[in-house]
């Protein structure tokens, strides 16, 4: 009896609809379980470095994506304690030529919309909305996948189930319900303003990092430039799930507060009319990646703290070497799915566990004060522009 040639992926947020992308791309017929009624144009900004535009140039989306995204001249490390910049690294054509791709931010809504209309135009790939993943057996020819629209129960056979639904993911608590989101005592607030709120200097085609006691705060224009996109991020105790959390705009500006921070960083804060606040949890290391016929894919298997801006690159390229994984010659048996995905964990793992890492450490040395701070300052400096680029090619070089 021929396996089914239907994978299901549960979750249509970046990492779900790029798979399903990438893997009709390769033959497969791809059904997709969002449980959200309607993909709403909710979230902030994204940061896609070289190594996951890549993916998505290669998926046919520039088109689709260049009226919206924008690409940064510059990222600014921007230092508190300094008062102002402390180096500028050249990103736009510089980056394009040094990775082979470009460097985009772009709002999160524009690039699903972006991935949903491929997924919609793409015959081989069913979006199911309000659609809930419910359990998954085997079956003669693979697997059941059950989901729940409503009040009514259904079933798709598939050769194989990903799942791609986030931090607080059911597949991941179906297969491993032993692995729980960890709090990392970090809250980020999130905001946008119009460009025409700031002075031109603060409007610039860049990637601001500032860097702070205990705090940080990131900021770049989206929405084609029109828009700036602000996250700051403090310690905190409030750690409910969820990433939209109204959230009180005294609490942002406190934190920042004078003398410890200079008025060119406030600016941006006070021209943000509404923040959102998202409690950073993350994924323990060493999660396991599949069981079977069934993996885990994004932030379902390796949430993790944003100070690398590698969130949405890394389920980007876990739906590339998925996709390259399931070949057709291992989608013929369910003894060939399986191994190609413990193959595909096994490709994804030391990767993803290296940008964790460098996450971590980096925020670390984002909330530094003091004579640490000094001692940091310093050494930025020290480095330059050149080496400190350097320091990320073994991310953005990275090549499906």
């Amino acid at each position: 009896m021929a396996l089914s040639r239907t994978i299901v992926i549960a979750g249509a947020g970046i990492g779900g609809l790029t798979a399903a992308l990438a893997l009709a791309a390769r033959g497969f017929r791809i059904v997709v379980l969002e449980k959200a009624e309607r993909l709403e144009e909710v979230g902030a900004g994204l940061q896609l470095s070289p190594n996951a535009s890549r993916v998505l140039v290669e998926l046919g989306l520039a088109e689709r994506l260049k009226l919206r995204a924008v690409v940064p001249e510059a990222v600014s490390i921007m230092s508190a304690r300094a008062g102002g910049e402390l180096l500028r690294m050249p990103l736009g054509e510089a980056a394009s030529q040094r990775a082979g791709a470009p460097y985009w931010v772009v709002h999160r809504a524009d690039l699903q919309s972006a991935l949903a209309g491929a997924v919609s135009e793409n015959p081989d790939i069913d979006l199911k909305l309000g659609a809930t993943f419910e359990d998954v057996a085997p079956h003669a020819k693979g697997l059941t996948v059950v989901h729940r629209s409503g009040t009514i129960r259904r079933s798709d056979l598939a050769s194989a189930l990903i799942g791609a639904d986030g931090i607080w993911s059911t597949v991941r608590q179906h297969l491993f319900p032993e692995v729980q989101p960890r709090f990392s005592g970090l809250i980020a607030w999130r905001g946008t303003l119009d460009a025409t709120q700031l002075p031109k200097d603060y409007t610039a085609r860049r990637v601001q990092l500032w860097m702070g006691p205990n705090a940080h705060l990131v900021a770049y224009p989206i929405a084609g430039g029109r828009q700036i996109n602000v996250v700051a991020v403090l310690p905190g105790t409030w750690n409910r799930p969820g990433w939209s959390t109204p959230g009180d705009p005294l609490e942002v500006m406190d934190a920042f507060a004078a003398p410890r921070w200079p008025s060119s960083a406030r600016m941006m804060l006070t021209a943000v009319d509404s923040w959102r606040k998202w409690a950073l949890f993350g994924v323990p290391d060493g999660c396991p990646w599949s069981k079977g016929p069934v993996a885990l894919l994004g932030d379902a298997v390796h949430a993790m703290l944003p100070f690398a801006a590698q969130g949405a690159g890394m389920a980007i390229e876990d739906a590339a070497v998925l996709a390259q994984c399931l070949s057709r010659e291992a989608a013929e048996s369910t003894a060939g799915i399986t191994a190609a995905l413990k193959q595909y964990g096994g490709m994804r793992e030391g990767r993803v566990r290296r940008v964790q890492r460098t996450a971590r450490q980096q925020g670390r040395i984002y909330h530094l004060g003091g004579p640490l701070a000094m001692a940091r300052d310093l050494a930025i400096r020290a480095l330059g522009r050149d080496r400190m680029l350097a320091r990320q090619d073994w991310i953005y070089g990275w090549r499906p």
